[in-house]
C-alpha cells in the first residue's frame, strides 16, 4: 500500500540505526532527504540503492504537492533528515500535514532523538517536560525568555556552539544564576560528554573550553 514513512537515521552512531528502519529505506520507491550528500553516505554505509531526492527547509513548500501525488499513484516514499527523526527541528511537518489532509497513511518508525538522551541523562526531573527546540535569534527572543521564566517543567532546547555561550548568560538573566542546567554536546559520537551544574557554573565552563559539535541543553523548571 502507498505511505508515507517517517524514518529516524542515527545522530553520531551508526550502530543506532534499526534493522527496520534499513529494511524499509530499502523497499520504497523513492527516499527524500535533508542533504542527499550526507544521507548518500549513509545509504551506501548500508547498501541501500534506492533512488534519492532532496527534500529541505528551501524546497519542501514546492515539492509536497508533487510528493504527495506520486504516492496517491501509487508509490512509496520515505522521508530521512541529515540526523534524527524528520520533523523535530527539521524538514517533515508540511509533508506529513499534506499527507493526513489527502488521506494517505503515515508511518512514523521509532528510533534516533538527540533530545530522549540529554533529558535522560541530565538527571533532571522528566516525568513532564516542554521542548523548545532552537530560541528565536532577534525578533520574540526577549518575549520568549520571560514566558519561559514562569516554565515550571524541564525544558529542552537545541543550540548552536557559537551561541551557547550566549544563551546561558540569558538563562541567568531571566531564569536565575542558580537554575539547573545540562548540557549534552556530540551525543553517541567520540567526544561526547554532559555537562551539569548551576546556569553560573556551566557558563564559566563552556567560557574558558568553547564548545564544538550539536548540542542540547535541559533546563530545569522554575520551583
Amino acid at each position: 500500500m502507498s505511505k508515507l514513512y517517517i524514518v529516524p537515521t542515527p545522530i553520531g552512531n551508526l550502530e543506532d540505526i534499526t534493522f527496520r528502519a534499513i529494511r524499509v529505506l530499502k523497499e520504497v520507491d523513492f527516499i527524500l532527504a535533508e542533504d542527499t550528500r550526507t544521507s548518500g553516505k549513509l545509504l551506501k554505509h548500508f547498501e541501500i540503492a534506492t533512488q534519492m531526492h532532496s527534500h529541505h527547509m528551501h524546497n519542501e513548500h514546492k515539492s509536497v504537492k508533487g510528493v504527495v501525488q506520486r504516492i496517491q499513484n501509487g508509490e512509496t516514499c520515505a522521508l530521512i533528515s541529515d540526523a534524527g527523526t524528520p520533523a523535530i527541528s527539521d524538514p517533515g511537518f508540511l509533508l506529513t500535514r499534506a499527507c493526513v489532509e489527502n488521506n494517505i497513511e503515515v508511518d512514523c518508525l521509532p528510533g534516533a532523538t538527540a533530545f530522549v538522551p540529554a533529558l535522560v541523562n541530565s538527571g533532571l526531573p522528566n516525568d513532564k517536560f516542554v521542548f523548545e527546540g532552537f530560541l528565536p535569534v532577534k525578533k520574540g527572543r526577549q518575549t520568549r525568555f520571560l514566558l519561559l521564566a514562569e516554565e515550571t517543567r524541564t525544558m529542552i532546547f537545541y543550540e548552536s556552539p557559537h551561541k551557547l555561550v550566549k544563551t546561558l548568560g540569558h538563562f541567568i538573566e531571566y531564569f536565575g544564576s542558580e537554575r539547573r542546567v545540562s548540557v549534552s554536546r556530540e551525543l553517541t559520537k567520540m567526544f561526547e560528554e554532559t555537562i551539569r551544574g548551576t546556569a553560573t557554573e556551566v557558563l564559566a565552563h563552556y567560557t574558558a573550553k568553547p564548545p564544538k559539535g550539536e548540542i542540547v541543553v535541559i533546563v530545569e523548571g522554575k520551583k
